[in-house]
């Protein structure tokens, strides 16, 4: 019989703490949710592991530093209302659940969201609700947004995707720039978005989220 929570201790000590998360909420939250729920059967066993863990259907769960990471840099409060973008199987949105009032978890492809929406009800997820569509499109009906989180990289950030963030709320984006990807957070101010450096890791690009081809006569 695997011992999850001992692996789950495991993981918040050698991948989380050491990258400098000191939010306790954050470490509570990583501690107490059972992260081999959220990934397919065939990948229990790989659940805690310090990389990112494929899904199927070119989605996957980020690894565990690169969450901590972002939603340590984006401080979410608990009056605040959180887009989580590609939320896959639904991890992503029942950690920052602990955090925030309120999660809307984004997921295109259809066979993840109806599994996630029961994972999330079976773990008590309540304050989540999840939406269904392109990723690319958000979940305006919802917002806008406090916080916005995407899983996954982007080469591009759709305007449709800014446009749903609140006037003074933070984004978390992790750009690919060729092999390299950095990870930034926006600040949305009059409604402009500066960018600031957080830490380097990497993902997949999203779905709607590829660089456009530019368009010329």
């Amino acid at each position: 019989m695997t011992d999850y929570a001992t692996r789950r201790t495991t993981m918040v000590d050698t991948q989380v703490r050491p990258s400098d998360v000191t939010k306790f909420p954050i470490i509570e939250a990583m501690l107490s949710i059972p992260r081999e729920e959220f990934v397919p059967d065939s990948r229990r066993e790989a659940a805690y592991v310090g990389e990112n863990l494929d899904l199927g259907a070119g989605r996957v769960m980020l690894e565990p530093r690169t969450l901590a990471k972002m939603l340590d840099a984006l401080d979410v409060q608990r009056d605040e209302l959180v887009l989580d973008l590609g939320c896959g199987l639904g991890y992503s949105s029942a950690v920052i659940a602990r955090l925030a009032e309120a999660v809307v978890a984004v997921e295109s492809v259809e066979e993840l969201a109806s599994e996630a929406q029961e994972i999330l009800s079976r773990e008590g997820a309540d304050n989540v609700i999840l939406h269904q569509g392109p990723l690319a499109e958000g979940a305006a009906q919802h917002g806008p947004y406090d916080v916005i989180v995407i899983e996954g990289a982007v080469a591009e950030l759709p305007a449709s995707v800014l446009d749903q963030l609140k006037d003074g709320g933070r984004i978390a984006c992790l750009f690919m720039e060729g092999a390299l990807g950095v990870v930034r957070i926006g600040y949305k101010l009059d409604g402009g978005i500066s960018w600031r450096f957080a830490f380097n890791a990497s993902a997949p690009v999203l779905a709607g989220f590829e660089k456009q081809a530019a368009f010329s006569l």
